[in-house]
């Protein structure tokens, strides 16, 4: 799994521990089986832990708790994501900046003649 999924995992458990398998799935934009799949991968990993809590007398809540370990971990995971995205912005930047040089150059004939 990558650290993207990790990352928004977590941050989605943290705004709201509450939060449903099918709400999350939608949120991460992937099926409800691969929600899943993560959700019990992280877990299984020490990340979260499912704590269940009793609204009345016939209801059960459940509610995604990150652990000592997830608190500890998130930050390496948001570390390693954020460089991730870094060097991706870094690399369109650098395709951007070409790609107007070229057009620049595509241009500069054309305006000349409009001028002659």
């Amino acid at each position: 799994m990558s650290d993207e999924i990790h990352y928004k995992i977590i941050k989605l458990i943290e705004e709201n521990p509450n939060i449903s398998q099918r709400e999350l799935a939608k949120a991460l934009g992937v099926s409800l089986g691969k929600a899943n799949y993560c959700l019990k991968a992280i877990m299984e990993v020490g990340l979260i832990k499912l704590k269940n809590f009793r609204n009345n007398e016939n209801k059960l809540s459940y509610a995604y708790i990150l652990t000592p370990k997830g608190i500890e971990q998130k930050a390496a995971i948001t570390t390693r994501f954020l460089k991730s995205k870094q060097k991706e912005y870094d690399e369109l930047k650098k395709e951007i900046e070409i790609l107007e040089r070229d057009l620049a150059k595509d241009e500069l004939p054309s305006a000349e003649q409009e001028t002659d």
